[in-house]
């Protein structure tokens, strides 16, 4: 079976410099328990840093879970815009 990691090799990015990612209160994360965002992305682009959460979206998949996954929904989730954002390797 193929580690995750071995298929996040296969995944491009064009990297935009305007996020689709953000924080809608960082007020939320600090009294959120348990920080989920940073266990359930596959990507890791939540971080806990400290006293706030770091979003590095380079990286993301456009999975969309962290838009169900957080429990306050204090995450706003977009689209990159059009042709930035994950590009998929097959074979």
């Amino acid at each position: 079976m193929s580690k995750i990691e071995d298929k996040l090799y296969t995944t491009r990015y064009r990297v935009d410099h305007n996020t689709h990612l953000k924080i809608a209160d960082m007020e939320v994360c600090r009294k959120c328990e348990g920080k989920p965002c940073t266990i359930f992305c596959p990507a890791k682009v939540y971080i806990w840093d400290e006293d706030h959460i770091r979003v590095v979206y380079e990286g993301c998949l456009e999975c969309g879970s962290c838009r169900i996954g957080c429990p306050y929904f204090n995450i706003t989730w977009n689209f990159p815009r059009g042709g930035y954002g994950v590009q998929h390797k097959f074979g």
